[in-house]
């Protein structure tokens, strides 16, 4: 009987997801498309929640609600192509920490797909 790995496991556990975080954060910072963003948000606090979030999201341990991501959210009227760039940055990093394609667009869709929470217009 075999048993399959989440993609949590299989990229390598939170040690990864962490590093990987981190890249992106670094690439959202010195973004003129979305640093503007998080110009007034606690960043330390703000990459260990999305570090947790992507080891969710991938199947690991911690768990986010839609209702936690949308409240998360809703005020900060994000705009469609914010989202947009931010997946293509998320994309980079994944791409940096060597993942395999499929691996990184399994992924990037289940990043996107939480698109209707959080883009306001």
């Amino acid at each position: 009987m075999s048993t399959k790995r989440s993609l949590y496991e299989k990229i390598g556990g939170f040690g990864a997801v962490s590093g990987i975080v981190l890249n992106f954060y670094d690439k959202v910072l010195e973004s003129e498309i979305v640093a503007p963003y998080f110009a007034s948000v606690d960043i330390a606090r703000l990459i260990d929640h999305q570090t947790q979030f992507i080891c969710s999201l991938l199947g690991g341990p911690a768990s986010f609600s839609d209702a936690h991501i949308k409240h998360a959210h809703h005020k900060l009227r994000i705009s469609p192509d914010a989202f947009d760039h931010t997946v293509l940055l998320f994309r980079e990093s994944l791409s940096e920490a060597a993942l395999e394609e499929p691996d990184i667009e399994q992924v990037v869709a289940l990043f996107a797909a939480k698109r209707p929470l959080v883009v306001q217009g």
